[in-house]
């Protein structure tokens, strides 16, 4: 769930930290939301930390999913992150498609210069054409390694110049932080984490152009129970 558009070298410090405070699913399930929130904070998208935490609470009613399907119905987790849980976890035979098994099937079969082209037109390569590939592929009761290694070749086409994620269908730019309603969140809760603040203060808190846009911001994170008005003030939700 850490890994949900955020890149692996940016995860790692942040996966550690997270682990040595919260080393259980009953750690982190008993843990108040505004505890969590104060671990996950400079890795952003703090709405997937909710997620995790309620996943978590899940987990402590039902017991611990042991297939994708099971999985998927956990608070976040959605195709991917159930997957990979099965796939990593318990080397099941899934379909796993992300950014780098991505790039990998498509160098290899959707790409004219490498001349294996598994279709003639100009349509974007879907997921569920990457899946029949690696439905062949997939070397059964080995989920975990060949996903491994698929993973790290991805990212090693990557790095030596092989960028063919736009030929995906599932392609979307991320849209600029700077000035963003994310960054507007993102800035409140983390004043949240240091103590309560006034509406003002908060609504002020990225100056008076961009107070209209923290306003909203004010408004989602209290609608999505990440936050909590309590009196005249604001604090993370517990």
């Amino acid at each position: 769930m850490m890994l949900q558009q955020t890149q692996v070298e940016r995860v790692v410090p942040f996966y550690k930290q997270f682990l040595k405070r919260f080393p259980t699913p009953q750690a982190l399930a008993r843990a108040p939301l505004s505890a969590v929130l104060k671990v996950w904070q400079g890795l952003g998208y703090n709405r997937r930390a909710k997620m995790l935490h309620q996943a978590a609470k899940e987990i402590m009613k039902r017991g611990m999913p042991q297939n994708a399907a099971a999985f998927e119905k956990l608070s976040g987790a959605g195709p991917y992150t159930a997957r990979a849980v099965a796939a990593f976890a318990f080397s099941h035979n899934v379909m796993l498609v992300e950014t780098n098994t991505r790039t990998a099937v498509i160098h290899h079969f959707f790409n004219a210069s490498a001349g294996m082209i598994y279709h003639t037109n100009a349509q974007k390569v879907s997921d569920s054409e990457i899946e029949r590939i690696l439905k062949h592929a997939l070397p059964k009761g080995r989920a975990c390694e060949w996903y491994w290694a698929l993973m790290d070749y991805g990212a090693h086409l990557k790095e030596e110049g092989v960028k063919l994620n736009k030929k995906s269908r599932r392609y979307i730019k991320q849209s600029r932080f700077t000035g963003s309603l994310r960054e507007a969140r993102g800035a409140i809760v983390r004043a949240l984490t240091k103590r309560r603040q006034g509406k003002t203060t908060l609504e002020n808190l990225l100056g008076a152009a961009r107070r209209l846009q923290v306003k909203r911001a004010l408004a989602a994170l209290t609608e999505e129970g990440l936050i909590q008005k309590r009196s005249k003030t604001f604090a993370l939700a517990r």
